[in-house]
């Protein structure tokens, strides 16, 4: 049974990837462009979702473990010359290694001291960047990707090779998160969430377990800041600033930060939002600082009305629905 379930889930993400990438050769090259953000904040949202929702670990400066990775992949072109493939996997394994110094330090923490730790991290490493000349200073890296694929023809623009990277980037990232979640280790993720003295008390070392939580979400975060350097052609220190962590937490808890399901809504979320403002703000005949602080208004108050209404995301109202569609129909049944 659980091998027809893992076949069935592979099945799906071959399937979406698939239709991404018809999809991709459909729309324009400005969807494109903002499909490869969607899937980029996609993947961030992720490691938030198996840090917080399903870990149980508060962390606030996941725009610095993005950052490791954009750095990391940076350097590895810039210095060495290795392809992009391959600088965004330098960009994983470096943070995920940083994770699990991080993860060490910080097993012991918990709650406001956990947030506060990291949040010190994210404010802290762009004044760390600033201090060493090999990371460019205030003005950072460069990250050329370079021209698409010949043999993709001469139609293959530079933006849909970014986007093909970042949806083969994604759904690997996905499908092995996923795979991670439905094991014994997602249980023990759970079980340590929800009471980490029970936890403990089953014989699960809940430090061992949030120091790998820690790599793993380090890791997917990593990814996700290889795919921003080469979406925004460089890094600098103002390239991760503290409010992209805030963003990237209220995107995970307006689609649901205790499910995987909903990540690529929450980028969808992100990226439309200041398409959205900047037609309110031509509609309205706003000033440019109408302009500049609308996103940030709609997506706090989009935040405050999942809180309020659905803090499990989305998925919780058409559960609710559903469930009140079978117990009206139960008691029908009983009259």
């Amino acid at each position: 049974m659980k091998t027809i379930k893992s076949s069935v889930k592979f099945f799906i993400f071959i399937l979406t990837g698939l239709i991404l990438l018809i999809t991709s050769n459909i729309v324009g090259e400005l969807q494109v462009y903002q499909g490869s953000y969607v899937l980029t904040y996609g993947v961030a949202i992720a490691s938030i979702v198996l840090l917080t929702g399903y870990s149980g670990q508060l962390s606030l400066g996941h725009s610095a473990l993005m950052a490791v990775g954009a750095y990391a992949a940076a350097i590895a072109t810039n210095t060495y010359g290795v392809t992009p493939g391959l600088a965004i996997v330098i960009a994983v394994l470096a943070s995920i290694i940083f994770g699990y110094l991080l993860g060490s330090v910080v097993a012991r923490l918990s709650g406001p001291y956990l947030a506060g730790t990291t949040l010190a991290l994210a404010v802290s490493l762009p004044t760390l960047a600033n201090q060493f000349s090999f990371m460019g200073g205030e003005q950072g890296l460069m990250f050329d990707v370079g021209t698409p694929p010949s043999r993709f023809g001469e139609s293959f623009s530079l933006y849909k090779w970014f986007f093909w990277i970042c949806a083969v980037a994604a759904l690997v990232t996905l499908y092995f998160i996923s795979n991670i979640l439905s094991s014994r280790y997602g249980r023990m993720f759970k079980a340590m969430r929800d009471n980490q003295l029970a936890a403990q008390l089953a014989g699960i070392n809940t430090s061992q377990l949030k120091i790998m939580a820690f790599s793993i979400s380090s890791g997917m975060a990593g990814m996700a800041g290889g795919l921003m350097v080469m979406l925004i052609s460089g890094v600098s220190p103002s390239a991760f600033p503290l409010s992209l962590s805030f963003l990237l937490l209220t995107g995970a808890v307006v689609t649901g930060v205790y499910s995987l399901k909903g990540v690529m809504l929450g980028g969808l979320v992100l990226v439309a939002m200041p398409e959205i403002a900047d037609i309110i703000a031509l509609n309205v005949g706003g000033s440019d600082r109408l302009t500049a602080t609308l996103p940030g208004f709609l997506v706090s108050a989009l935040l405050n009305l999942a809180v309020m209404f659905a803090p499990n995301g989305p998925g919780q109202l058409l559960n609710r629905s559903h469930l009140k569609k079978k117990l009206g129909k139960e008691i029908n049944d009983q009259k």
